[in-house]
């Protein structure tokens, strides 16, 4: 038996209402959210107004100096869209810059076993730092899906940058695990996290200090007013490539970069359709895995041990897969940091968002001209010539983020995404088959325990499984057991909503002390 430090249950209620609800990681920009909702705004108004909120609060996970994915359903049309805002390397990007170093792998607090590269370019400051899309796709699934005009949903993340970031304990946990040495790099960013060379930390639990973001609010005043065009061809194009200077991007990029919207058809499966992200994203993982227990499980049984093995096995085959064909090295210690916002609204529309700064932190890199903390999307590329996943110019690397959306007769019924770099797909599968295979509601879900499989080396096992479980793996897999707790979260961290009966559901991952699912 496993022993853990913690002899107390972790849980967060399940938030049920006809209205709509915003789940996300952080609870002020769900409140943002769910406010959107309340003042007649549809989902993809509060996903976005949440998104861009959240930078605000948590700027270590994501905010407008990064990129993702998001999935949008729309119950009266019964169609799911997918807004590709990825990142993109530097048109005029020489690979040679990113050189081998001779010291061999990269340090363990770093997301990727890539060999490592001169000076950690391709980690530390504007050189590792991918195309920010995430103004480009908020503003293109507005312009498409939204009700709202830009500048009412930019102005939750005005008033809560106004108010600046809280700095509460969780707050300087995350400044200090893995951050601060990056973060010590650079002016802006010493000056705004490492106050007196050490991470800011409040006194007051009740009522923690906040700290100003360098030049955020008056970088989301200026991108309200002049609109999201300028942050790629105006004034705000012109301050971030002057933050960005030491990096190959130029102007020319910036004019050029698109998101992109495509309908998403959905896989078939048990009656209803699993729509995923495809391309560079753990989309094609997931639906590889998802065919394969296609045939394994039988859904008229209970969950059982055999499906803990079906579970496994699926995914196993499907990240070796991964690894042959797209190029993440399986021995990846995921410290990814990634924000997922689920919304779904009183009409059924559903929104499955996933925003990233790559690392927590990301770059570490804060522009002095414009507050913006930007990503480091280029460690997503092999540094080593010749692999499927190589840097080289202008091309988007592969990513883990997995927004999921399936659909009952083309509505909208379950959708969920989480963080966690690597983590996030088998979270996902793993969920979606408990919804579709099991019938199982939120608290259901949410409360039984998952496995991980990213890599191909073992299976990580959740504490609260029995001996039953472990047995049936240990026959084909070496098994690590572990726990999920605060600050501690081998498995990724999911948000989810559901609409059944014409009710809504939704949850956020326990173990993040900031999460909240917020009902209109």
């Amino acid at each position: 038996m496993l022993h853990t430090p913690e002899t107390f249950a972790i849980e967060k209620p399940v938030v049920r209402s006809a209205g709509g609800i915003v789940s996300a990681q952080h609870w002020e920009a769900a409140v943002a959210g769910a406010a959107v909702l309340r003042e007649g705004g549809n989902a993809v108004d509060a996903a976005i107004a949440t998104a861009l909120a959240i930078g605000g609060v948590e700027p270590w996970m994501s905010g407008i100096g990064g990129g993702g994915f998001m999935l949008v359903g729309l119950a009266a049309e019964k169609k799911v869209y997918c807004v590709d805002y990825g990142m993109v390397a530097p048109k005029a990007l020489d690979p040679g810059r990113y050189a081998l170093a001779n010291e061999g792998e990269a340090p363990e607090d770093f997301t990727f076993v890539w060999p490592r590269v001169v000076d950690d370019r391709n980690i530390l400051g504007p050189e590792a730092v991918g195309m920010p899309g995430s103004v480009a796709g908020f503003a293109a699934a507005l312009e498409r899906f939204g009700t709202l005009n830009w500048q009412e949903v930019m102005q939750p993340a005005i008033s809560l940058a106004d108010q600046g970031m809280p700095t509460d304990w969780y707050q300087t946990l995350q400044i200090a695990y893995g951050a601060a040495a990056g973060l010590g790099k650079f002016s802006e960013s010493t000056k705004t996290y490492l106050p007196n060379g050490v991470p800011p930390v409040s006194l007051s639990s009740h009522a923690p200090k906040r700290i100003q973001l360098g030049n955020l609010p008056q970088t989301l005043r200026r991108l309200s007013e002049a609109g999201p065009e300028d942050f790629y061809t105006g004034q705000l194009a012109e301050l971030v490539l002057k933050d960005l200077d030491a990096s190959a991007f130029t102007a020319e990029d910036f004019a050029n970069y698109k998101a992109q919207i495509a309908e998403v058809p959905g896989i078939p499966y048990r009656g209803k359709m699993v729509h995923l992200a495809d391309g560079l994203t753990g989309g094609p993982t997931f639906a590889r895995a998802l065919k394969a227990i296609d045939k394994t499980i039988d859904p008229s049984q209970p969950l059982s041990p055999d499906t803990y093995v079906a579970w496994a096995d699926a995914l196993r085959e499907s990240y070796a897969y991964r690894f042959d064909t797209l190029g993440h090295d399986a021995k990846a210690d995921e410290l990814a940091c990634t924000t997922h916002i689920t919304v779904v609204d009183a009409a059924g529309n559903m929104v499955a968002l996933t925003n990233t700064l790559l690392e927590r932190f990301g770059s570490r890199y804060m522009g002095p001209e414009t507050g913006i903390l930007f990503n480091n999307g280029l460690m997503w590329f092999d540094p080593t010539q010749g692999k499927p996943n190589s840097i080289a110019p202008g091309a988007k690397p592969l990513s883990n983020m997995c927004p999921t959306i399936v659909t009952d007769g083309g509505v909208p019924e379950f959708a969920c995404g989480a963080s966690g770099g690597r983590r996030i797909v088998p979270a996902c599968f793993q969920m979606t088959s408990m919804a579709v295979d099991y019938g199982m509601d939120l608290e259901a879900i949410y409360g039984t325990p998952r496995i991980d499989v990213s890599g191909v080396d073992n299976v990580i096992s959740d504490a609260r499984l029995p001996e039953s479980v472990n047995d049936a793996l240990s026959a084909n897999h070496e098994v690590v057991r572990s726990f999920q707790s605060v600050g501690m979260r081998p498995f990724a961290n999911p948000q989810a909503v559901m609409r059944r009966n014409g009710e809504n559901s939704a949850a956020a991952v326990a173990e993040m002390a900031t999460s909240a699912a917020v009902p209109a």
